[in-house]
Order: C-alpha cells, then structure tokens, then sequence
C-alpha cells in the first residue's frame, strides 16, 4: 500500500544533493559535522531526505533583587580582556566540554533509529487515512521532525503536519474574534477564519457558516469538524491495521487522544521507547505570511533563508471555529540553515539542552524552561552574532546562548523570534525567578554542571551571584538599545569571555558603556 506514492517521492528527492542512508545500513552513530574544536557530528548530516527500502514591570520577584537596588554598579573598561584574570567561564577545560557534547552525541545514532521505526508506524496510519479520504494527504519528508526530535533531550511530543487536499491560496483570511480562539500554547498567532470562495468545491461537510465584520454569512472551514473526521479516521486505521497484522500489539496507542484538543495525539513504539505523535490537520498557503514584515533581512543566517523558510503560511486549529498562523516548521527550517554555518552553533544547543532536561527542571520534575524555549534562543545568538568569529570554538559559543538567555530570564521576555511583538516567556513569573539563579550559576562555574547524573539535579548553591551582572540584565528595553550585539559583548566581557578584536564592534561596545555610566546610577 503506498508502494507508488513512495516511488514518486524518491524520484523527486533523488536529485537533492543528501546523504541517503539505506534501511539496514544505517549507522550506530551520526558521521559529519562542523567546528574546528573536535566538536559532535551535526545531526543533520545523518537525517536522510528518502530512505530507500521505506517512505522517504517593576513587580519585585524571588531571586531577582527589588527595584530600588537595580541601579548599575561599576563596570570593567572595555579593554579588560578575559586573558587579564581567571576567568570562571573557562574553569572547565575543553576537553571537559567536548567530552560532556561526545556523550550527548553517543545517543543520536540510537534517536534516529527509533525515531524511523516509528515514523513507518504512523505513515503506515497515515496512508491507510488517505486511502479512506484522499481529502488528508501524506507528508514523507518528515526529515525536519527527526532533525529536532535528534536535538531534544527529552522525550517532548512530535508535531506531525497533515497537509489537507485543498487550494489554500484561494481561502480568504479573516481575522477571528479575540473571544472565539480558543487556542492552546503561547497565544494566537494569526488567529483567522479561513473563508471557503464558491469556486472551491469538495468541502463542504467541512464548513460552517460564520458571520463577517460587516454581517454578512459566509462558508468557513471548520477545524473542528477536519479534526473530528481525522480522529474517526485515524481510530478506525489502528482497528483496520492491527487486523490485516501490519500493526503488532502495542506498536501504536490512542489513549492520549482527547476531545478537545487541537492535535491528535498518538503514542506510537520506536524500538524500546514509546514517541508521541501530535498529529495536526494543515492548510498550506503561498501567500504572504503574515507578521514578518520587520523581518526579512538574513543578519547572521544564509542569504536567503528566512524568505524561504517562511514562504508557506501554515494554518492549524486554534480552536473548533478558529485556524491560527503555525510557525513550526519555519522555525525548524531556520535551525536546519544554522546547521549549515561554521562553528558548534547547534553543540552548543545540545548541551544546554541537556542541562535543561538534567539540572534546570523544577524539583517537581515540570519545565520552566522548554527546548522550544532554546530554539529561540539559538536562533537570536544567531542574528545577534552574525561573525564567524564568535563561533570558534564550544565554549564562546554556549556563552553567546547563555547571555541571550539570561537577558530573557531577568527581564521575563522571550521574544518570538518571527513574531518579536509575542513573549514566549508567559505563564508563572515565579518559575522563571527560580530558573534565573540556576542558569547564572552555570555561567560562572560550568565545571560543577558539566557531567552526566541520575539522581537530583545539581543545586547552584554555594556559587556567589553577581549584582553587576544582574542590573545589567534587568535594564529596560524600551528602544531596543538593550537588544543588539554591543549590549551582548558587555555582558560577555562581565562573564569574562570577550575575546573579540574587531575594532568597529569594541568601539560600539565602549560607546555603550559610556551611555551606561552617563545615564545610570553607578556603585563604587
């Protein structure tokens, strides 16, 4: 079943210049990779794109101190390099860092395999839905969804897109009403109702009548009734599967699948370990996105990128009335294309991924701090250090994520990095207060975080804060002034790491200090 499909799709994808790994050759480990430090093999370089033999405020909070102390104490000169006393960021020695990334590398190979396992188990779902309903379409190249599923540390969800078999560029996009979204995650991204023109035909059980600003009635795709024939049909697949023997007991389960969710989600067997699959209907459109028109310049990224990686406007249910502007698959597309850079931008991820999921969790085992989170953060340390020269080696280029992220924890704001207006940083104030001292403390001694453990996460305590550090991380941001390279250098040069000799960017960097102790209160 699907045998032609499939043959279609690797034609296609044969002339992508990729590495093709075959079904029973794979290897144990990810070969390839970038940085010249003896950095890990990227995990792209083992992500095959077809698979032959298989488918291709000013509020006081905890930790942070009151307003009335976050005046600026007094700064190092500029010219105060890293070589002119210890420095804490290079405690640990290289060889620790690229032993510790060696480790997180070790388990790839194994992630990529039980990620395909799985992968054929839903596909094998998927064509039997589109066979049923040729309306849902099947998506093969799912390189991107193990590309970060390889990256993440943990065990979070896999979002897997269901393209619908409809002219996405003739609906018309109509903003939604803010009180009929509905929708779940960090806020509503184009909330939008997707008018179905009369030239469209082949869907209309899937339309409801909504009313527009001026009154009038009109045809609108209704998420809800997409993701209730979706969830009918991905039920009856498992039964119909499991009865012609091509599902063994166990290989896939509905139990996670709620009423009113907006995904779909399946747990499905990969090897030892069970992955799940949030499965979500899509409308893909080639008009243009909406949001990003600040944003079209490639500071830091391929010439080229962000255009392409944000081409498709991508619609999703935010609720059962409502669609909402997805951005997960571009920002994915933006990671592949920092992997395409010189430097370990992406070990650099790794790591601190791995400290999320191992030392930066609440004692109660939940996230402050999600991969998501991380990804944001990359792609910011990205454009904010567009020179290769900041990218030499691992352990400058951690702390370029570090400063980025201690900036968004003292001042609470994460912003989207397509949708800057939206603050991925919402929810408990108190939970991101917490994470604050952890991360600091592995700025200024990573040797104590630089291992691998299974029992407690290791505590920050005994590891002295720094007051300077933290007023210059809670400075307001009301022009953007604190959001560019200089700003980021000073805070390299207080954590030691500022090794950089370009004349232009040290005389910004001093001019920025100099505006500091002009306009803030200095201690001695």
């Amino acid at each position: 079943m699907g045998r032609n499909i499939r043959a279609e799709v690797q034609s296609h994808q044969s002339q992508v210049q990729v590495m093709v790994v075959a079904r029973h050759t794979r290897p144990s480990t990810l070969q390839g990779g970038r940085g010249d430090d003896g950095a890990a093999p990227s995990p792209a370089a083992a992500l095959p794109l077809a698979r032959p033999g298989s488918r291709p405020g000013a509020t006081p909070q905890p930790g942070f101190p009151p307003p009335s102390t976050r005046s600026l104490p007094a700064l190092p000169p500029t010219e105060l390099s890293a070589h002119s006393r210890t420095a804490p960021a290079m405690a640990a020695s290289g060889c620790r860092w690229r032993s510790c990334l060696e480790v997180v590398a070790s388990r790839q190979g194994q992630r990529v395999q039980h990620f395909q396992q799985a992968e054929d188990i839903l596909l094998t779902l998927l064509e039997h839905v589109h066979t049923e309903e040729p309306r849902f379409l099947v998506d093969y190249s799912r390189n991107l969804e193990a590309f970060e599923f390889v990256l993440c540390a943990s065990e979070d969800a896999v979002v897997v897109e269901v393209p619908l078999r409809i002219d996405g560029d003739a609906l018309r996009v109509r903003p939604c009403q803010p009180t009929d979204t509905g929708s779940t995650g960090h806020g509503h991204l184009g909330a939008c109702s997707l008018e179905v023109p009369s030239v469209v035909t082949g869907v209309g059980d899937w339309t409801s009548t909504c009313t527009t600003g001026g009154m009038e009635q009109v045809r609108c795709l209704a998420p809800g009734k997409v993701l209730q024939r979706l969830k009918e049909l991905l039920v009856s697949a498992i039964v119909q599967c499991q009865r012609r023997s091509l599902l063994q007991p166990g290989d896939v389960s509905a139990e996670n699948l709620k009423e009113d969710a907006m995904e779909l989600s399946l747990l499905v067997r990969g090897g030892w370990r069970t992955i799940r699959f949030d499965v979500v209907p899509v409308v893909r459109s080639q008009q243009e996105t909406p949001g990003l028109d600040g944003r079209q310049h490639d500071r830091g990224f391929p010439e080229g990128t962000l255009q392409k990686a944000t081409g498709d406007a991508h619609f999703v249910p935010a609720s059962k009335h409502c669609w909402r502007l997805s951005t997960h698959l571009p920002i994915l597309k933006l990671l592949w294309a920092v992997d395409t850079l010189q430097g370990p931008r992406l070990d650099s991820l790794r790591l601190l991924e791995q400290l999320r999921s191992q030392d930066w969790r609440e004692e109660d085992g939940r996230d402050g701090l999600t991969f998501n989170h991380l990804k944001m953060v990359l792609l910011w340390s990205t454009e904010l250090f567009p020179s290769p020269e900041d990218w030499q080696d691992l352990e400058g280029s951690v702390y370029r994520l570090l400063v980025v992220l201690l900036r968004c924890l003292a001042t609470q704001r994460l912003p989207h990095f397509l949708h800057p207006e939206q603050n991925l940083f919402q929810g408990d104030p108190h939970r991101l207060a917490s994470l604050y001292p952890k991360v600091e403390a592995f700025a200024w001694d990573p040797a104590r975080f630089l291992r691998f453990h299974f029992g407690l996460p290791t505590r920050p305590d005994g590891v002295q804060a720094d007051p300077a550090l933290r007023a210059l991380l809670q400075l307001p941001a009301k022009d953007g002034t604190y959001w560019d390279t200089a700003y980021f250098d000073i805070l390299l040069s207080q954590l030691q790491v500022y090794q950089i000799q370009d004349a232009t960017r040290r005389s910004a960097m001093s001019r920025l200090l100099s505006k500091l102790r002009r306009d803030i209160p200095l201690h001695s």
